[in-house]
């Protein structure tokens, strides 16, 4: 990977290949320990993360990241953890003023949007698919796993990976 890219809301250059849109934080990304749960800057990959993505990547996806950052500076923290643990993709989106999740979701469009459960900050309500409009939402495989416990469950066959 050469480099991310971050973009701002939901702007987005439509490309051929299937799409997979990632959460960072609590999804790919954990603290180190509880301690520095809020110390952003210092999270580490989950499990085996960053090889199941090369491996989604491999077999002709494009990744993508959304991050629950919303500073430039603090977006840029998340940019450079993912740049320095490997982990694949072009983007890294964050929401701009005003701006949901939903905003970016329903911009981009994904083939498949993968985040946690977002149990520690209130569950569904935070996610990023909750307020997606139907229409769209009916169009996106929506995966959800458990906080902090990463993607391992996940299958490496992306075939799989959309059966489930």
């Amino acid at each position: 990977m050469a480099s991310i890219s971050i973009r701002n809301g939901n702007s987005y250059k439509a490309k051929d290949k299937v799409k997979i849109v990632v959460f960072t934080e609590g999804t790919v990304l954990r603290p180190k320990s509880i301690i520095y749960h809020f110390s952003h800057s210092s999270y580490v990959p989950i499990g085996d993360s960053v090889e199941r993505l090369k491996v989604w990547e491999q077999q002709g996806v494009e990744i993508l990241y959304i991050t629950s950052r919303k500073k430039e500076k603090q977006v840029e923290k998340i940019k450079e953890l993912l740049l320095k643990y490997d982990f694949p993709g072009e983007y890294l989106y964050y929401r701009g003023a005003g701006e949901k999740y939903k905003d970016i979701v329903e911009g981009v469009i994904p083939g498949v949007l993968i985040e946690d459960d977002c149990r520690s900050i209130g569950g569904s309500w935070q996610m990023c698919i909750t307020y997606v409009k139907p229409e769209i939402k009916d169009r996106i495989k929506s995966i959800v796993v458990r906080e902090f416990k990463g993607i391992d469950c996940l299958p490496y066959k992306l075939q799989d990976l959309m059966s489930i």
